[in-house]
């Protein structure tokens, strides 16, 4: 008979053991690769997000917070600052390019960012339908927006002040969808892009004489504000001093976006280092498992091994089954762990994308979960291990004497 219908012929004869011990390893399991999901697209998105800007400029508050507004727009913006001081830092010959950002509304809580092109380019974004901003109250759709809310390019919209949607419409002003942008991953993808001054007219700014034919340049006249500025070095030296310089002799802010996602994973680390360890006891604890019902099975079944015997299998067919039961029950929990992971993964991205337009998907395959199969294969072994030896060991004529 073969040995893997052998295997599973005796965990039916156990079936309480059997399913509390693969239910163990599975929810160990799960834990480990919804852990693994979550850290891996976090700190890709983290990092592919932010790429190409060296810094961010704000208002005086919250490094941090400065970072997951102004570059991952999920958090509250720290305020606004004067567009004046801005022009200086861009005549800093410490600095490449700025490219300004202008915030405060959204549309059924997707944000609006006023900007340039030059910041459609930095994220490699191209058009799919119809064409960029080239008017005020005319905007430009990331792909998920269009898709979510099944927005074309001619149709209008009314914004709603705030982040969460639930804000006051600003009624006496529409805006106008006349482009849609391919997809790129990136955080770009959920955003509803226009003008600088696009955002000031919104909030009760006049336009600037000329400014309606060219919006790229954001000039303004009076005491104009943007809500964060973010900058490119023109060299390294420029990342030792220019923060330093900004933080202490101005009323802005700078936070460096490299030390902040730094910062912010290793916060994150912390809790799921934690999580991490209550995973691990949950397989070890299944290990365990797998061992004492391997060790109690075989008080069970000497008589049965040692008919075995006598029919003509060889001790190391005995010691063989032995482990490869212990195996298989390892191999049952992983795989159950990782659909029930990745199920979890996806209903959790389902979540976080109704409630934060945050992306976070079960579909995806990590080749280190493949070393969680790998894993369970050697749990199975050593759990089996002490049984099958002694398995091995049994005196077949002793034991056909007793009966």
């Amino acid at each position: 008979m073969n040995a893997f219908v052998i295997a599973l012929a005796y965990m039916r004869l156990r079936p309480l053991h059997t399913t509390l011990n693969v239910l163990l390893l599975a929810l160990g399991t799960a834990a480990i690769s919804l852990l693994m999901l979550f850290s891996d697209q976090l700190e890709n998105r983290m990092i592919r997000d932010a790429a190409g800007i060296d810094m961010v400029v704000g208002a005086k508050g919250s490094p941090m917070q400065l970072i997951l507004s102004s570059l991952y727009h999920l958090d509250v913006p720290t305020g606004n600052i004067p567009l004046e001081d801005v022009e200086q830092l861009k005549a800093d010959a410490r600095v490449r390019s700025v490219m300004n950002l202008a915030l405060g509304d959204s549309f059924r809580g997707f944000r609006i960012v006023g900007s340039s092109h030059s910041y459609v380019n930095h994220y490699g974004a191209k058009v799919a339908i119809g064409a960029l901003w080239e008017r005020p109250m005319d905007v430009a759709l990331g792909s998920i927006v269009a898709k979510a809310l099944n927005l074309r390019v001619g149709d209008k919209f009314i914004p709603s002040h705030g982040f969460s949607g639930g804000g006051s419409s600003h009624r006496e002003h529409t805006y106008h969808i006349v482009g849609v942008l391919k997809p790129t991953g990136k955080v770009i993808d959920r955003l509803i892009l226009t003008s600088v001054e696009s955002v000031w007219v919104v909030h009760g700014h006049e336009m600037a004489e000329g400014s309606g034919a060219n919006i790229q340049g954001e000039e303004r006249h009076g005491e104009s504000e943007v809500t964060a500025a973010l900058v490119k070095f023109a060299n390294p030296v420029a990342i030792v001093s220019l923060p330093r310089a900004i933080n202490a002799g101005t009323s802005m802010q700078a936070a460096l976006p490299g030390y902040e996602i730094s910062r912010l994973l290793k916060l994150v680390g912390f809790g799921i280092d934690g999580f991490r360890a209550f995973a691990a006891v949950l397989v070890i604890s299944a290990g365990l498992g797998i061992f004492a019902t391997l060790y109690n099975a075989l008080a069970d079944r000497r008589y049965d091994i040692a008919v075995f015997r006598a029919l003509g299998a060889s001790q190391s067919r005995v010691l063989w089954q032995f482990l490869l039961e212990g195996v298989v029950l390892s191999l049952m929990g992983s795989v159950l762990g990782l659909l029930l992971g990745h199920l979890v993964a996806e209903l959790a991205g389902k979540w976080l994308w109704s409630e934060h337009q945050i992306y976070f998907s079960g579909l995806t395959w990590l080749p280190e979960e493949s070393l969680l199969l790998v894993a369970a294969i050697l749990i199975g072994i050593l759990a089996g291990l002490l049984p099958a030896i002694q398995a091995y060991r049994l005196e077949v004529s002793r034991i056909l004497a007793r009966g």
